[in-house]
């Protein structure tokens, strides 16, 4: 049960800010996802970045928020949006995105209560919140100055998916760069992010410790992979995020130029469709309405059990938690010519991560082994360990923060950085840092 009392149960410290800038995590400190930062300085100017939750079996949530007259959201994922609702219902935010980070917003509050209730775990905002959160949105194009009492900001691209945003801060003593969700690499969809001069860098860390593979040859195993599985009789099946994987799944596949019979399921549908409403956001808008029209798009039971005798299944859940791709598990599993592709991050405890250690999979109350062939790709739109440093180098600043990152791991990129000359802080969740 979590359980939130508005002014009372938040790890935000109540004394004033005397000098410099205070940086407080109320989540995403020492651990992938949950995110949420306040920043605030003496003249009592303050901004929260993201609020999110962690979407695992019973979800984590961060710390209570105080009072915050306006939040900035980088991107539209669970774990930096989740508990946007709350501060609107509780606070009467004002929350602040690009205009497509907003739109997606919906339809991933509208999911999370929807898992919620099947689940039965609660939710501290109800849809009354979500609806009044659905109102509260201002949107912002990149590279626009925003005026924030004493401080002013503008979002850049971060290139972790369409819309997301790294958020550049102006305080009367410090340049501050909020990077998000980031990639510095170029991806199916987007362009990679860019470096920015800032005097404090909070930097994302979930790679760290960790080389991404070429992007272009692991594009090209995958594809590889997804021929040899039709070629012996067998479906590709692809568990994929939402938003973003997903779609990058089917424009690699289309620009791969085999003919191939691939269907699309789950809530990536309704993504894709809001996507091309902001073609401004996206690499090649064209380019990925054709490709989202070149696959048939799942929409009853009927297309369902078509879709059995299909090349490819590229659908919800990436990490195999509900969605559909566990309906088709299910009808598969003996199967021994079809495979479950991962491309994207399986965390613990996640249906995913199990099937790849042990095998097997729940699957609507009962365990299910899995006779398919299981393999993996690293495509991630997160920046690798090598990425990161040569990213933070070009920022040049003065002091890093790293955040949403695994603890045993973001040791080695602190080191990494230190020896460059970096003065580098790693916090914990309900940890404030004092930069004067």
């Amino acid at each position: 049960m979590v359980l939130y009392t508005p002014g009372r149960t938040s790890s935000y410290p109540d004394t004033p800010v005397e000098s410099g800038i205070r940086i407080h995590f109320l989540g995403g400190g020492d651990e992938v996802g949950n995110v949420g930062v306040i920043l605030e300085d003496q003249t009592q100017t303050r901004l929260l970045i993201d609020y999110g939750l962690a979407p695992t079996s019973p979800p984590r949530y961060p710390s209570e928020s105080p009072y915050i007259s306006d939040a900035i959201f980088t991107h539209a994922h669970i774990d930096h949006i989740g508990m946007a609702p709350w501060l609107v219902g509780n606070h009467q935010t004002k929350l602040h995105s690009t205009s497509l980070t907003a739109a997606l917003s919906r339809i991933m509050w509208k999911d999370t209560y929807k898992v919620s209730s099947i689940e039965g775990y609660p939710l501290p905002w109800d849809r009354r919140d979500e609806d009044e959160a659905n109102q509260s949105w201002e949107t912002h194009p990149f590279h626009q100055w925003v005026q924030h009492d004493n401080w002013q900001w503008q979002l850049h691209p971060a290139g972790h998916i369409p819309g997301a945003s790294m958020i550049e801060i102006e305080t009367p003593s410090h340049k501050i760069l909020h990077t998000g969700d980031m990639d510095t690499r170029t991806s199916p969809n987007t362009f990679g992010a860019k470096p920015v001069d800032c005097d404090i860098l909070l930097l994302e860390s979930t790679y760290s410790g960790k080389e991404h593979p070429n992007r272009i040859e692991e594009e090209a195993r995958f594809v590889a992979k997804v021929i040899e599985v039709v070629e012996r009789g067998g479906v590709a099946i692809i568990p994929a995020f939402a938003s973003g994987r997903g779609q990058d799944i089917i424009r690699i596949l289309h620009n791969s130029g085999y003919d191939l019979n691939v269907h699309y399921d789950g809530m990536g549908k309704a993504v894709s469709q809001i996507w091309l409403e902001h073609p401004e956001h996206l690499q090649d808008s064209t380019s990925f309405e054709q490709a989202f029209k070149w696959t048939r798009r799942v929409r009853s039971k009927s297309d369902r059990k078509r879709a059995l005798e299909a090349d490819v299944i590229v659908t919800t859940s990436g990490m195999l938690d509900g969605g559909p791709v566990l309906w088709y598990l299910n009808r598969l599993r003996n199967d021994s010519r079809s495979a479950v592709l991962f491309t994207g991050y399986q965390a613990e405890g996640s249906g995913g991560r199990q099937l790849i250690e042990k095998g097997s999979l729940p699957i609507y109350g009962h365990n299910v082994e899995i006779h398919c062939e299981i393999d993996r790709f690293q495509l991630s739109n997160h920046a690798g360990h090598s990425e990161l440093i040569e990213f933070a180098e070009a920022c040049d600043p003065k002091h890093i923060i790293l955040f949403h990152g695994d603890p045993e791991t973001k040791p080695q990129l602190a080191e990494a950085l230190e020896q460059k000359g970096m003065t580098v802080h790693c916090p914990k969740n309900g940890e404030s840092i004092h930069i004067n």
